[in-house]
């Protein structure tokens, strides 16, 4: 009778599943409506996103020897520190600057006009101790616009300026090749895989500037989307994702690190009254964000395990994600596994026999290419499912044993239905799912008290979205 209970699901009409129905998802998990949505794993625990035909091509198209070389490229433009040379025509930040933009233009011309490249200027007033003097800071953005819902935007980045062991020297040698040619050659080569498909929604891929002197070139792109009121779903930053090797010479070749914040950043004080009173400290957006990039970049065709940090960034450290963040968009860090901070901020020396500096020798080539199919994977199924619903409430206007959920209809065209989530409090990933067709309530027989709920979108194409966590609705 309990385990009936916990399964039984009432749609917004009120009335009883079909006695089948019922019988169907008390006996094998099959959740209601699986004949619509799909199939589930057994109990009706939500399984993995196998990526199917098109996605493996897209991911058999990343290329570890381009990667390379635009690592080895970046490298030898000497520095690329903020503050240095902008003119320069081989050395310095402009030549960087000038190359970037040249090869994402070169991967645009491969769209028929859908992607879009543009240097995105400002000039930054001095902003001690870091930007001593007004200095123009420039991002390089690619955008792939999507076929069918352009609106919802997702955006990846690498950051293309570097330093060396003083902040503040913009001459000396900076090669900054793990951090962060390692992250710009993920945006690169993912824009020049992307150009040529046609993603539902739209795709950002970005270098930016002054990530090193305080992250000013992701806060001006966040800006500029916040004030044109465009709607990020996801932000991925990677920055330092170049090497498997740790400082004790260990190797973990198939993991990447992913960054999510629980509150979240930009947490009002209403806002962090609801979350006391309800719980929610592990589902902000970024780690829905964070959930999905598991259940869709962990397979065969990526190589790559991803593990979830449950922080902002590493301790007491940040990153090109956090200006997106604080505008209230869903972002997250990738970084490799360990860092060996003897190839990171470092002037290039020999000291003691051993080699410092940022150096692509330090590199590993295939890391950096799995990495950008764990983002590829993440992107396409993104850019190819349906958002996540939104403004999803839980019932609150009587005190009750079940759990009342409501949502707004996505305009998706090729939305197919929705499915309900939950889990136990103590639980990081949801355990259950069951499937409501087309409705935008749902009642479950389970205790708002004792669980976590969530609510995702499922396209015709079988491709779920990320949850939306439900806030309370009197």
């Amino acid at each position: 009778m309990a385990q009936e209970r916990s399964r039984r699901v009432f749609l917004s009409t009120s009335a009883a599943l079909s006695a089948a129905a019922l019988s169907s998802t008390a006996l094998t998990g099959a959740p209601a409506g699986a004949d619509e949505l799909g199939d589930r794993g057994p109990g009706g625990s939500p399984s993995p996103q196998r990526p199917d035909a098109e996605l493996r091509a897209i991911l058999r198209e990343i290329d570890e020897h381009r990667i390379e070389a635009t690592v080895r490229r970046l490298a030898a433009f000497g520095t690329r520190h903020t503050l240095s040379s902008q003119t320069d025509p081989v050395r310095g930040i402009g030549a960087a600057r000038d190359w970037i933009f040249a090869e994402m233009t070169k991967s645009a011309e491969r769209s028929g006009g859908r992607m879009k490249v543009e240097l995105q200027s400002y000039v930054q007033p001095p902003a001690p101790p870091r930007i001593p003097v007004a200095t123009t800071i420039t991002n390089v953005v690619a955008t792939l616009r999507g076929s069918t819902t352009p609106e919802r935007v997702h955006v990846v980045s690498g950051h293309y300026d570097s330093r060396c062991s003083d902040p503040l020297d913009a001459t000396k040698d900076a090669p900054g090749a793990d951090d962060d040619a390692s992250g710009v050659a993920v945006s690169m080569e993912l824009a020049r895989v992307f150009a040529t498909r046609r993603p539902a929604a739209t795709l950002v891929f970005v270098a930016v500037a002054g990530e090193e002197q305080g992250l000013f070139g992701a806060r001006h792109l966040a800006t500029l989307y916040k004030t044109a009121g465009t709607d990020v779903r996801a932000m991925f930053t990677n920055d330092i994702v170049g090497s498997s090797r740790a400082d004790d010479g260990t190797r973990d070749p198939r993991t990447i690190r992913l960054f999510a914040e629980g509150v979240p950043t930009s947490e009002t004080p209403a806002q962090a009254d609801i979350r006391r009173a309800v719980g929610g400290e592990n589902d902000s957006p970024s780690r829905q964000l964070a959930r999905f990039v598991r259940s869709v970049a962990e397979n065969d065709a990526t190589g790559m395990a991803v593990r979830v940090i449950y922080r902002r960034d590493r301790y007491l450290r940040g990153g090109d994600h956090i200006p997106f963040l604080e505008q209230g968009y869903p972002a997250a860090r990738f970084t490799e596994p360990h860092e060996d901070y003897a190839h990171q901020h470092q002037d290039v020396r020999v000291e003691n026999g051993k080699q410092f500096g940022d150096l692509p020798e330090f590199c590993d080539f295939p890391f950096i290419a799995r990495v950008a199919r764990v983002n590829a994977a993440t992107l396409w199924s993104l850019a190819t499912a349906p958002g996540a619903p939104e403004d999803v409430r839980i019932r609150t206007n009587q005190l009750t044993n079940d759990t009342n959920l409501v949502w707004r209809r996505g305009t998706d065209p090729d939305l197919a239905g929705y499915e309900v989530v939950w889990r136990e409090t103590t639980e990081a990933e949801w355990t259950h799912v069951i499937g409501v067709g087309h409705k935008t309530e749902a009642k479950v027989d389970l205790s708002k008290d004792n669980l976590f709920f969530g609510v995702r979108a499922v396209g015709k194409n079988g491709r779920r979205g990320p949850v939306a966590f439900p806030t309370p609705l009197s």
